[in-house]
């Protein structure tokens, strides 16, 4: 393990490499700009918008692409159906610039295929949580004003009782019964796809709005995180930088002549900046396989890792607790992976030295920090500096972006002092989706106010400590607590309640609720979670539910003792 002194040795040959990387004639050299009257550090020689990323996959135009079940696409394919839906977008639905398309479904090639062909066109791609019931994908649909959706049977399903009044074009993916919509593949047969120079005559520009992503937050309804194609894409190649850097930095550890393509497994959904960005448009950047699962499962992702040659595990912290715990980890052959990374969720330090002694050496763990606002961008840890510091997610990615620690009157703060992470750089949202207010208050002067509560030690490695926000990310999925609890203050029965997080060995965090029930009312669990299930997803019903008919505690404002709730049920738990 390494000692703070050579810690201090790699970071200044850390600092050199940056510079050299920095330089002009550098492949991902950067400069200045002022952008909505703010100076960022930007990439210089990144791809002006998405699309430009995407033909950056045609320099291994033969090699595959999407991988998914029994379909296999090479980059040139997946470009070549992208470039015809997009005409389709363009002719048949009237689609121009600014228009916002959803798209609803479980990961398949068709909802990758939906996303380059929306942001292709100068479209703003919308993707909706999967597994929200139909009043939340409603929401959804409404808020962003989206003008079409593309969804699978599942979501159609879900969200039918709405279609009129939505009054929405739908595109419908290999629907399972008759529906009077045109099916995704279909759409596409016999169509001429956008030429290279159609597509530049749409002079889709790095300020250009591209996605609205949902997060669950502390106040309700979810907020739609508004990015532009600068966003993304300085993202992107953020992690192409610390990528490149780690090698110059650790040349024992780069494969000298590689035997296959690179190759990541898509384990998480779509959805998220961790799937979408991370794994799935990341892979544009690397030139990489991207092989997705039907669902989630431990043995499966086992059998694929062998089978395709998988290089680099990617998911919530979760995922690599169960493949080490599945009976099949010690007969697979892992000798593919070149790195097993996380992100979404904290991965607890038993957590790695478990990952140290039972994966091959040459994988590499590493953990990432960041949020939908900043486009998944904000501190990443890997290797020898992760095994010195466990309980760190690492210091702030360079070269494009900072972090800062604030006291409550937004006052930076030294090393070792507990405060807000804030961070900035291009990677940083424009701001929530018609939420002028709710913006102002977490972006000024360019850094975004995280809500979550951290330190800078005394060589810059983060240590987030605590959320601000009122939320639970469970498994990497973030809960709005409030979400929950007005979906249980629903219930007639109910009179009070307060929904926190508490420890779960697999998940990380679950939900907690404590419910004050009316004089005289009775309510079992059973019977709120079948409530509950009718409102919201799944993943957001709380694990565990405790009933009482006297009030919640309260500290001095009026307010339910949340904290004093969470630390007695913690304690409870402990002592169990």
């Amino acid at each position: 393990m390494l000692r703070d002194d050579q810690i201090r040795s790699d970071l200044a040959k850390l600092k050199e490499i940056v510079a050299a990387h920095k330089a002009p004639q550098a492949d991902l050299a950067t400069h200045r700009e002022i952008i909505g009257g703010i100076e960022y550090d930007v990439f210089t020689k990144a791809p002006p918008n998405l699309y430009e990323l995407y033909r950056k996959g045609l320099q291994s135009a033969d090699e595959t692409f999407l991988v998914y079940q029994e379909d296999r696409y090479t980059f040139a394919e997946t470009l070549d159906r992208a470039a015809r839906m997009g005409r389709i977008l363009i002719n048949n639905y009237r689609i121009v610039s600014g228009d916002r398309i959803a798209i609803c479904a479980r990961n398949s090639p068709e909802w990758c295929i939906a996303y380059m062909a929306i942001t292709m066109v100068g479209a703003i791609v919308v993707p909706m949580n999967s597994w929200w019931k139909g009043s939340e994908i409603n929401y959804g649909l409404s808020d962003s004003g989206s003008k079409m959706a593309i969804v699978d049977q599942a979501r159609f399903n879900e969200i039918e009782p709405f279609i009129n009044s939505l009054q929405l074009d739908i595109i419908i993916i290999k629907p399972e019964k008759s529906v009077p919509f045109p099916e995704f593949n279909t759409v596409i047969e016999n169509v001429p796809p956008l030429t290279n120079e159609e597509v530049s005559e749409l002079n889709v520009k790095p300020e250009d709005h591209s996605t609205i992503m949902y997060t669950s937050g502390s106040t309700g309804h979810p907020k739609g995180v508004l990015s532009t194609h600068r966003n993304i894409i300085n993202a992107l190649y953020t992690w192409r930088f610390v990528k490149e850097i780690n090698e110059i930095l650790r040349p024992e550890l780069v494969e000298k002549n590689p035997k296959n393509q690179p190759a990541l497994l898509a384990n998480v959904p779509l959805f998220h900046v961790t799937g979408s960005h991370a794994q799935f448009l990341a892979s544009f950047v690397y030139l990489r396989k991207f092989v997705m699962m039907y669902k989630w499962d431990a043995t499966d992702a086992l059998q694929l890792i062998e089978k395709e040659k998988i290089s680099v595990f990617h998911g919530v912290p979760t995922m690599t607790w169960e493949i080490m715990q599945s009976e099949k980890f010690r007969e697979t052959d892992l000798s593919s992976l070149r790195g097993v990374q996380s992100g979404g969720a904290p991965r607890p330090p038993e957590h790695l030295k478990m990952m140290l002694e039972m994966f091959p050496s040459k994988a590499i763990p590493g953990l990432g920090y960041g949020l939908t606002e900043t486009n998944a961008i904000g501190a990443t840890i890997s290797g020898k500096f992760y095994e010195a510091k466990p309980h760190s997610t690492g210091r702030p990615t360079p070269p494009v972006s900072a972090v800062k620690i604030t006291d409550d009157d937004g006052k930076e703060l030294g090393p070792n002092k507990v405060g807000e992470i804030c961070i900035k750089g291009p990677s940083v949202m424009k701001g929530y989706w018609n939420m002028p207010e709710a913006t102002a208050a977490v972006l000024k002067d360019g850094w975004f106010a995280t809500g979550d509560l951290g330190m800078l030690d005394d060589l810059g490695f983060l240590v987030i400590l605590d959320r601000a926000k009122d939320i639970v990310i469970r498994g990497g999925e973030n809960i709005g607590c409030a979400d929950v609890e007005y979906a249980i203050a629903e219930h007639p029965a109910v009179n009070e309640v307060s929904v926190f997080g508490i420890p779960d060995e697999r998940l990380g965090e679950v939900p907690y609720a404590t419910v004050m029930l009316k004089p005289k009312s009775e309510l079992s669990m059973d019977e709120l979670v079948q409530f509950l299930r009718q409102r919201i997803a799944a993943f957001k019903v709380p694990q565990h539910i405790e009933f009482q008919y006297e009030q919640l505690p309260r500290i001095a404002s009026g307010k339910i003792a949340k904290k004093e709730l969470r630390e007695s049920v913690i304690k409870k738990f402990s002592n169990t």
